[in-house]
């Protein structure tokens, strides 16, 4: 039996963390979460993740902020990004740096696994 991909959650949002992963699973992936970017980074975790749905808006450190981390130290882990703030210039701009995507809060579960599974299917 093939190992279901690894999808990591970074969200600083209690409420994210707990539900996300439940809806992950029933669509078949393995999933871990993570409440910071530098919790995901200092993880064993992070050479092994297959898609990385991260929070935009986070303290200490934001998801476009670990997005170019990784970046720097070669971990090209496809992203798909969430957040709450609608704002224009966000998407655009974390696109522009390779994510796959990013929704706005409260998207559609049909919304979420088309984003995963183009994440999953990036060379």
């Amino acid at each position: 039996m093939p190992e279901r991909p690894l999808v990591c959650v970074v969200d600083d949002d209690e409420s994210v963390r707990e539900s996300l992963p439940d809806l992950l699973r029933e669509f078949g992936f393995a999933v871990e979460a993570f409440s910071s970017a530098k919790d995901f980074l200092a993880s064993d975790y992070l050479a092994r993740t297959n898609c990385l749905i991260l929070d935009v808006a986070m303290p200490e450190m934001s998801g476009p902020d670990l997005q170019l981390e990784l970046r720097r130290i070669g971990q090209d882990i496809p992203i798909v990004f969430i957040t709450a703030h609608v704002d224009d210039k966000v998407r655009p701009r974390v696109l522009a740096q390779g994510a796959v995507d990013c929704l706005f809060k409260p998207f559609s579960q049909t919304a979420l696994f088309d984003a995963l599974t183009a994440a999953l299917a990036a060379p």
